[in-house]
């Protein structure tokens, strides 16, 4: 006996708050742990000390280095138990080692985007109180906050992950990274050069931001997957007109996330050829897509195709 569709209408609702909730509970659950974690950890990182906000073994330091680990946890965590969403299954259909490639990237972005901010803002409270230290009490309940907070929003941002949020997250990840980079770069006058200095430098900030073009090329080819399943839902509903585009469009960013990485990998320092030939396939492969978007998504109102392409992650 068929199910009347008015019950399955107020059934919807109802699966969406348990879903909800749920999730928020476990969110909940891993804000808790690591807040414990870090706060241990604290008590015994800080034992004896009075420990700066910033500046050598200090409060935000080993606060970004627990959040750097513990998001990276809770990220993994949700981002395995979310394949088993209604809407998240087709995850399942992965083979493993790609699995492994988007959980790490999906991690990695979430992690350091949490550790660079808790570092920006552990860096703007110690210049907002010059010289002044905290006792192992203020330390513990400070770190253990702060990775609580951070384990509380990893948890619910990959939990809940789309094409949209990847593309977003995208975005603040390479803005928040390069930022960090030209801010603690030991050459001031990197800007006079090009812009591939920030990798040539040596130190933190250039290995942070060769990093970050590592990771943000293999996170493209994670939301290469994503875009391929919605371009294949839109070609099955008969909004796309050419049944091919899904494929070539995927595989256009996962080339693009490649040659990303590939810059990364390859610094300026180490070889100049090298390092021009990622960075100039890359760009062609972006004008490729964007002159050839309008034929290839063929079906999407006047002028989506092109914003769709100008406004990826490249």
């Amino acid at each position: 006996m068929t199910e009347p569709a008015s019950d399955i209408t107020t059934r919807q609702p109802a699966i969406t708050r348990q879903r909800r909730l749920a999730n928020e509970s476990e969110a909940l659950l891993a804000a808790a742990s690591a807040a414990v974690v870090a706060g241990l950890a604290a008590l015994l990182i800080f034992f004896g000390r009075t420990p700066p906000l910033w500046g050598g073994v200090s409060v935000g330091l080993v606060t970004a280095g627990a959040i750097l680990v513990l998001g990276l946890v809770a990220a993994f965590t949700g981002y395995w138990r979310s394949r088993y969403l209604p809407d998240q299954r087709w995850r399942l259909s992965l083979p493993p080692w790609k699995f492994i490639v988007d959980a790490s990237t999906v991690a990695l972005v979430h992690a350091l985007i949490a550790a660079i901010a808790t570092i920006a803002v552990f860096l703007l409270l110690q210049r907002s109180f010059q010289g002044l230290t905290v006792d192992i009490f203020a330390a513990t309940v400070g770190m253990a906050v702060a990775s609580g907070l951070a384990a509380y929003w990893i948890y619910l941002s990959v939990y809940d992950i789309s094409t949209r949020k990847l593309s977003g997250l995208l975005v603040l990840f390479m803005v928040m990274s390069i930022v960090a980079s030209m801010a603690t770069s030991q050459d001031p006058k990197w800007w006079e050069y090009h812009f591939s200095q920030l990798g040539t430098l040596g130190g933190a900030s250039s290995g942070l931001f060769n990093l970050s073009l590592i990771v943000a090329g293999f996170f493209i080819t994670t939301f290469a997957v994503y875009l391929d399943r919605d371009l294949r839902s839109l070609i099955a509903q008969g909004v796309l007109v050419n049944p091919w585009s899904a494929g070539v469009c995927s595989g256009a960013f996962v080339a693009m996330g490649l040659l990303l990485a590939g810059v990364g990998v390859v610094p300026l320092s180490v070889s100049f050829l090298i390092h021009t030939l990622f960075a100039s396939g890359m760009a062609v492969v972006f004008i490729v897509l964007l002159l050839a978007s309008p034929f290839m998504l063929r079906g999407l109102p006047a002028g989506s195709s092109w914003c769709a392409a100008a406004s990826s992650p490249p």
